[in-house]
C-alpha cells in the first residue's frame, strides 16, 4: 500500500511541477505576447479606468474626459473641437490615438514613467498615475483668427514664432469634431465611416501632412541661394532675362502675368513675381547651391517631428536645368507644406536662422509639477546679410507690390505671393499661397511668421491669386499675433 501511495504522491508532485512550469511560462516566457493580443481587453480596461490628461491652450483646457459607467470607463471630450482638431488629434477607444493625443499619449494617459513620484515606484506598488498634462505654444486669438480667416475654403494656415519656433497657430479646414470618435457606440463607427468617405477630406491635417507645389512663394528660397551663391551681387542690377523665357534643352516658353520683366532686377522680379527671372536664375544658380539652400530651410528632411510626425516637403536631388528652372518658381516635384513654408518666412525674419518649430511648450503632473520642457535647436538657412535683404523685398512686395492685401498699420509686414498650378496639364484650381511675418513698430524684431494656403475648389480659375484669397488671412492671423 505504501508503494502506491509513493506512486501517487510523486504523480502528483509532477502535476504540481507541470502547472508551476506553465506558469511561469505564461507569466514571464508568453507575457509580452497575451498582453498584446486583441482578446485580452485588461489594458484596454486600466487605461479608460481614469481621466485622460488635458491638453492645454493658453492655459485652458480644450479636451476633457466623460464618465460613462462603462466598462472602458472614460471617454475623451473636446471644447471647440474643429477648431483644435489639428492639434490635439483624437483619442479612441476604437481607433486609436493621433497628433498630440498620439505623441504625448504616455503623459496624458499617466503611463510615462517620469509621471511616478520616485524611480521604480510603479513597478514596486504596481500604482496608475494620473494622467498628465501638455501644455501647448498655441495661441487661442492667433488659432481662432486662422480658423475664421479660413472660413469655408478648403486649405491650411501655419504660424510661427520667428525666436523660438513655438507654433501659435495650427488649423487646417475643413475639419471636423474628434470627439465624434470617442467610445463605443454604434454611432462612433458610423462617424468614422463618413468622416474617411469624405471627399473633402476633414481629418486629413493640411498643415503639416498635405504637400503643395508652393509657386512663387519659393521664390524666397530661390533668391537666398541666389544671393547666397553670389550669381546676384546687386538687387537693382539687370539680370539679362529674356521674357518670355525659353526653358533650357528644350522649346517651352515661360512667360508672365506682369509687364516689366524683360532684363529686369532682383528687386522688381520679385516685387512683382517675374516667373522668367527667376526661372533663369535658378538655373544660372545651379543644382548644388539650390539644393543645398532648400534642405538648409527644412526641405527633404524626414525626420521633423513637432512632436507629431511631419511629411517631408520636398526639393528634387536631380534634374536637368529645364526642370530646376520650373522648380526654382515653386513647381515642377517641388512641394512643401504649409508649415514648410512658414518655416522659410520665419527664416527671413530671424536673420536667417531657422529655428526648429514646436508645438509642446512643456509636459506636467495633474498637480502642475514640471515633467519636461521643450525647448528648440537651430539652423543657418542663409547669411544674415541675405535675409536682411529678404526682408527689405518682403517688406516692398506688401507695402506696394503683390501684397498690398496684408498691410498692418504701425507694423512692418513683409509677404510673399503665390499661385501654383497644379493637375493635367495644370488644368487644376490653382493653390493660392501667401507667406509673411509681421513686427511691431515699437517691437525689437518680429513677433510672428505665418504661411498660408488656399485650395478653394469651388472658386473660379481667374479669381485666385496669393494677394486676392491668401493675403487676408494672414493679416487677420498676423494683427491676432501682434495684439497679444
Amino acid at each position: 500500500m505504501t508503494r502506491y501511495i509513493r506512486h501517487a504522491a510523486a504523480f502528483c508532485a509532477l502535476l504540481l511541477l507541470a502547472l508551476l512550469v506553465n506558469a511561469t511560462r505564461v507569466q514571464v516566457v508568453r507575457s509580452d505576447a497575451l498582453d498584446a493580443n486583441p482578446a485580452n481587453r485588461r489594458g484596454a480596461i486600466v487605461r479608460f479606468d481614469q481621466p485622460r490628461g488635458d491638453i492645454l491652450v493658453d492655459g485652458r483646457p480644450v479636451t476633457g474626459s466623460r464618465d460613462t459607467g462603462e466598462q472602458l470607463r472614460y471617454e475623451r471630450t473636446y471644447k471647440n473641437g474643429p477648431l483644435y482638431a489639428p492639434v490635439t488629434g483624437f483619442a479612441s477607444q476604437v481607433y486609436g490615438t493621433t497628433f498630440l493625443e498620439s505623441a504625448e499619449d504616455g503623459i496624458l494617459s499617466g503611463t510615462d514613467p517620469m509621471l511616478a513620484p520616485l524611480p521604480l515606484w510603479n513597478d514596486l506598488t504596481r500604482a496608475q498615475n494620473p494622467g498628465g498634462r501638455v501644455e501647448t505654444t498655441i495661441k487661442a486669438a492667433v488659432q481662432q483668427a486662422a480658423y475664421a480667416g479660413l472660413g469655408g475654403k478648403r486649405g491650411a494656415v501655419a504660424a510661427i514664432e520667428p525666436s523660438s519656433g513655438k507654433i501659435l497657430a495650427l488649423v487646417s479646414a475643413p475639419s471636423y469634431d474628434p470627439e465624434r470618435l470617442s467610445g463605443t457606440r454604434r454611432s462612433v463607427a458610423d462617424s468614422w465611416a463618413e468622416l474617411n468617405s469624405d471627399a473633402s477630406k476633414p481629418m486629413l491635417n493640411r498643415a503639416i501632412r498635405q504637400t503643395y507645389p508652393p509657386g512663387s512663394t519659393f521664390k524666397v528660397v530661390t533668391a537666398a541661394a541666389a544671393l547666397d551663391s553670389g550669381a546676384v551681387t546687386d538687387l537693382d542690377a539687370p539680370t539679362k532675362s529674356p521674357s518670355p523665357f525659353t526653358l533650357p534643352g528644350t522649346s517651352t516658353q515661360l512667360t508672365n502675368e506682369v509687364d516689366g520683366c524683360t532684363d529686369a532686377s532682383l528687386r522688381y522680379a520679385f516685387q512683382w513675381s517675374c516667373n522668367t527671372v527667376f526661372a533663369k536664375l535658378g538655373a544660372d544658380t545651379g543644382l548644388g547651391p539650390m539644393l543645398g539652400t532648400a534642405r538648409s530651410f527644412g526641405f527633404n528632411d524626414r525626420g521633423l517631428r513637432i512632436p507629431s510626425s511631419v511629411t517631408a516637403s520636398n526639393f528634387d536631388t536631380s534634374m536637368d536645368r529645364a526642370q530646376l528652372a520650373l522648380s526654382a518658381i515653386g513647381q515642377y516635384d517641388t512641394r512643401a507644406t504649409p508649415l514648410q513654408m512658414a518655416m522659410v518666412s520665419a527664416a527671413v525674419a530671424n536673420g536667417g536662422i531657422v529655428e526648429s518649430p514646436h508645438l509642446v511648450d512643456r509636459t506636467t503632473t495633474d498637480d502642475g509639477d514640471v515633467v519636461d520642457t521643450k525647448g528648440a535647436t537651430s539652423r543657418q538657412a542663409m547669411n544674415p546679410g541675405t535675409a536682411m535683404q529678404l526682408r527689405e523685398m518682403m517688406t516692398q512686395v506688401v507695402e506696394e507690390g503683390t501684397g498690398t492685401n496684408a498691410a498692418i498699420p504701425d507694423a512692418t509686414v513683409g509677404g510673399k505671393t503665390g499661385t501654383a498650378q497644379h493637375g493635367i496639364d495644370n488644368t487644376g484650381t490653382p493653390y493660392a499661397w501667401f507667406i509673411s511675418w509681421a513686427q511691431a513698430e515699437d517691437a525689437g524684431q518680429p513677433a510672428v511668421a505665418v504661411a498660408v494656403v488656399v485650395e478653394d475648389a469651388s472658386a473660379d480659375r481667374g479669381d485666385i491669386s496669393g494677394g486676392g484669397s491668401a493675403a487676408p488671412i494672414a493679416k487677420a492671423v498676423m494683427e491676432a499675433a501682434l495684439a497679444r
